[in-house]
């Protein structure tokens, strides 16, 4: 049994994808075995939550053992996870920070895998949030996309507005909302292709949104993906995974970890 306080007014379906990864896996069945409860009451629907509620998940030996990631680097300063798709970042932060100091730095999308490093003190918290913000961590992408590009590589500029009713963004040629720059090379060639992909910006959904703007969408996106490609090729999963992750112009408590690299065991 794994059981959390709210924090804040939520869903229960919200509340579950950003504090339990393991529930969030088997949210469905999980409700339909009536093996919530919230307030000691057993629920079978998504409710609302308010802030001091108990959330109880009983989960079964097997549920519980898929916990959404693993941890491949950890000291007193920093913790290197390498997220399952499927998994949001706040429930890796979340799982971490109940059993020590964590602060977190940057997100992935859901259902992208790969590397998150988080800070477990706050003097690292500020230099990593530093090196984010001044590009000096360096973030290297695997991307199986449908088709391939002309170009074995290139270095890509365009502009991306957010509709955030419609939780998806919009890419154009014309300087119309944030600069982007995403950068490809075709590592492998067919009717899918695999790109290593290093970010220059790191805008929401750029990766995809940008390859889908250059005609090569990712295979098994669902938001801005081929959906008869997706749906012929049964293809579920979103093939997007952050495979590196190399620290960079460090100094101060992080400076042992200046050029050292991280790599993800997800594969695309």
């Amino acid at each position: 049994m794994k059981e959390f306080i709210v924090r804040e007014d939520a869903t229960l379906r919200t509340f579950t994808d950003n504090t339990c990864a393991q529930a969030s896996f088997c949210f469905r069945a999980l409700l339909k075995a009536r093996e919530i409860r919230v307030n000691g009451v057993r629920v079978s629907a998504d409710v609302p939550l308010r802030k001091g509620d108990v959330v109880r998940y009983f989960l079964t030996p097997g549920q519980e053992r898929r916990t959404g990631f693993s941890v491949v680097f950890e000291d007193e300063n920093v913790i290197v996870a390498d997220k399952e798709s499927g998994v949001n970042s706040e429930a890796v932060f979340s799982a971490l920070s109940a059993r020590r100091e964590t602060y977190f730095i940057h997100r992935l999308d859901r259902n992208t895998a790969g590397l998150l490093i988080f800070a477990g003190s706050a003097a690292a918290e500020e230099e990593l949030l530093a090196a984010f913000r001044e590009r000096r961590a360096e973030k290297i992408y695997l991307a199986r996309v449908v088709g391939c590009p002309k170009e074995n590589h290139a270095v890509c500029t365009a502009y991306l507005s957010k509709n955030a009713d419609a939780a998806r963004v919009r890419i154009s040629p014309k300087p119309v909302g944030e600069k982007i720059v995403t950068e490809y090379e075709v590592l492998e060639e067919g009717e899918t292709s695999l790109l290593k992909v290093t970010l220059h910006t790191g805008r929401t959904h750029q990766i995809r949104a940008h390859l889908a703007h250059l005609g090569y969408p990712v295979v098994g996106d669902e938001k801005y993906g081929n959906e008869a490609f997706n749906r012929a090729h049964h293809a579920a999963r979103q093939r997007l995974v952050a495979k590196h992750l190399t620290l960079g112009g460090c100094t101060g408590v992080l400076a042992y970890l200046n050029g050292r690299t991280f790599s993800s065991e997800r594969e695309v």
